[in-house]
């Protein structure tokens, strides 16, 4: 029998079967476009844009976004079961942002749980409230950035301001099943231990957070900003070594949350 969701319609730009990151197990990834933030480090430069776009890659013109049916995601999502049932795996949406298009973000982890497939969200966590106490129901595990705790340099990094994701990641941790906090390190935005220091110790003060991911900046999204006809303001900075990851780790550790290198 075919389910109320099934023909909500939502704006994607790719699907990713067998990926082991962004949630337990082996998942699909679903990328949907649009995105409230521009973040200058962004790798998925693509998905910023709620409008289907032509981008130049590998010499070729490539069209980048679809828009499709919760069924027809359910379909493709199906054939995997298997995997998910022995690793516990399941889908995850990412982006872009999904608070972006909320009914069909909505549609689509409502239709999950339907049938008995694990869920999680990789989010900025700027959006209005409302929006994410509908979805939070339907998500077993929340992956929420906290990119800087100084307002201003978060606006100037990624556009906007952060105490609506401060105040959202609070209220998140109290209703979420579970909520991850992932800190993607960027030099010279909030790579240094005194930024990571206060970044982790919000974190600890969540209730029933117990996990923080650092996730090292690096320069593979910079060719799609030559794709889209646009400036990658990041060409000069160079990934972080090893070593200043783990001094970062180590004070994630000592802070007394569970900090690992990716996620």
């Amino acid at each position: 029998m075919k389910s109320i969701y099934s023909d909500v319609k939502g704006r994607i730009f790719n699907i990713q079967r067998f990926s082991v990151h962004d949630g337990p197990g082996i998942r699909t990834i679903i990328f949907l476009k649009g995105c409230f933030l521009r973040c200058k480090w962004c790798c998925n430069p693509e998905s910023q844009e709620y409008k289907i776009q032509t981008m130049i890659s590998n010499g070729k013109e490539k069209i980048v976004g679809q828009d499709i049916t919760v069924g027809e995601i359910i379909e493709t999502v199906k054939h995997d079961m298997p995997y998910y049932r022995r690793s516990g795996g399941g889908i995850t949406l990412s982006g872009g942002e999904c608070l972006c298009q909320p009914r069909f973000t909505e549609a689509l982890l409502r239709e999950c749980k339907e049938n008995g497939i694990n869920t999680a969200i990789e989010t900025t966590g700027f959006a209005e409230y409302s929006v994410i106490e509908r979805i939070l129901p339907y998500v077993d595990t929340v992956l929420m950035d906290i990119k800087h705790i100084d307002s201003q340099k978060h606006k100037e990094y990624t556009s906007q301001p952060n105490k609506q994701i401060l105040e959202n990641a609070r209220k998140i941790a109290d209703n979420a099943k579970e909520l991850i906090i992932r800190v993607p390190v960027i030099p010279g935005f909030n790579d240094s231990e005194n930024e990571i220091k206060a970044i982790a110790e919000f974190a600890k003060s969540l209730k029933r957070v117990k996990r923080l991911h650092l996730l090292p900046y690096h320069n593979f999204g910079a060719d799609k900003y030559k794709g889209l006809d646009r400036k990658y303001e990041m060409n000069e900075i160079k990934p972080p070594e090893k070593e200043q990851i783990d001094k970062l780790l180590l004070i994630v550790n000592n802070s007394g949350l569970d900090g690992q290198i990716g996620g």
